[in-house]
């Protein structure tokens, strides 16, 4: 998701040819485009170092055993169909049998009768709190009528749309049930490169559908203007996928499956989702207010390459690139200037313009907040007061 054009943060990234698909199914088959704290789930029977995923042996190579995950987690994720009330354009009931535009409405998605007619999508999600708060992604209930939350056990909910934010595209949803089995919340931050991890959702609506791979990177920013870092994998991700969790051998959900890299709308070994920390961050925002209040400087960024940082004086290519600046905003109040590297914020370190783009959009508008950048060939502290990204 590129942030709109008023906002601080719209990455100047190099050239990519993804095609990047939300993996939501719609209904004709198209690729896709916080509560209180998530209740514990009861203490799972550990594997080797404290892992629900056990090793399975064999073949002489152990490898992990996801068998005792599912069956604590699993009645956690949910299936969600969304439907909205498509209005039709004009009134093909008119046309006679026979009419060429029959037969294409009916070829190429046409309605053959005029006014509303039900078009949906459908996603995954999990439960949060036994008493019936959901996440899944924000693309699943967008612009819907009508939402259901469908459990393990076959009970189906209306469900409640709190709020949803389209920068993160994580959503809020409230059934009216209690006694509700939970997922475990776990730290996105002990997760390692290479480390196994699984996901439950409903592919193509198959629900509860079970897939494991391993993590391909972190913190990666996406050429979308996203806020959120995302975690690559190489699990099965596909259509209906979507909202639905990531889960890592110690059974705990550490993400939520959001976008493909796809170029026929399937799987194809690149996945990508929401660290779960950013997105309880969120639910908490939603359900406190509906909407979510996030921090801006009006900054451009530009990937931080090393040719670019030797040319610059920094002997590594860590840190957030300001390209442009808002005339008048926030950094520009500051003395920031384009070719400046930001590289801390709040004596956090700033290694990309991931990172950078995740401090602020997480810092409360109308906060201080303390910079050093390196510019013009020297380290130099400033003091930025956030504004509030609207839109």
């Amino acid at each position: 998701m590129m942030t709109r054009s008023h906002a601080s943060f719209k990455p100047t990234l190099v050239a990519l040819a993804l095609l990047l698909a939300a993996c939501s199914k719609s209904n004709d088959d198209a690729p896709p485009q916080a509560p209180a704290q998530a209740q514990k789930a009861p203490a799972p029977a550990q594997g080797a170092a404290g892992s629900v995923a056990t090793p399975a042996t064999g073949s002489g190579v152990e490898l992990p055993s996801f068998v005792n995950l599912v069956k604590q987690q699993g009645p956690g994720v949910v299936n969600i169909s969304a439907v909205r009330l498509s209005r039709n354009q004009g009134n093909a009931a008119a046309l006679p049998e026979g009419h060429p535009l029959r037969e294409f409405f009916r070829r190429f998605g046409g309605q053959p009768d005029a006014g509303e007619a039900p078009a949906g999508s459908l996603g995954s999600g999990f439960i949060i709190s036994q008493d019936g708060y959901v996440l899944t992604n924000a693309h699943v209930i967008s612009e819907t009528d009508e939402v259901t939350v469908k459990l393990t056990s076959k009970r189906e909910y209306k469900a409640k749309v709190i709020g949803a934010d389209p920068y993160t595209d994580v959503a809020l949803l409230k059934i009216d049930a209690t006694g509700l089995p939970v997922v475990t919340i776990g730290d996105p931050g002990r997760l390692e490169p290479g480390e196994w991890v699984a996901a439950i959702g409903a592919p193509f609506g198959f629900d509860n559908s079970v897939t494991v791979g391993v993590v391909s990177a972190k913190g990666r920013m996406l050429p979308n203007g996203s806020y959120v870092p995302f975690i690559q994998t190489d699990v099965a991700v596909n259509p209906g996928n979507s909202g639905g969790p990531l889960f890592s051998t110690r059974g705990e959900v550490v993400g939520i499956n959001s976008q493909i890299y796809s170029q026929t709308g399937g799987y194809m070994g690149i996945s990508f989702a929401i660290p779960i920390d950013i997105a309880i961050g969120i639910s908490d925002q939603l359900r406190a207010t509906g909407r979510v209040s996030r921090g801006r400087i009006g900054v451009q960024l530009q990937e931080l390459t090393y040719d670019i940082a030797t040319s610059l004086g920094l002997k590594e290519a860590k840190g957030a690139l300001v390209a442009a600046i808002q005339n008048g905003g926030p950094a520009d109040r500051a003395g920031i200037r384009p070719g400046d590297v930001i590289t801390s914020l709040n004596g956090q370190p700033v290694q990309t313009t991931a990172d950078l783009a995740r401090l602020i959009g997480g810092t409360k508008p109308g906060s201080t907040v303390n910079a050093e950048l390196w510019s013009r060939g020297a380290t130099k502290t400033t003091t930025i007061k956030v504004d509030e990204l609207r839109g």
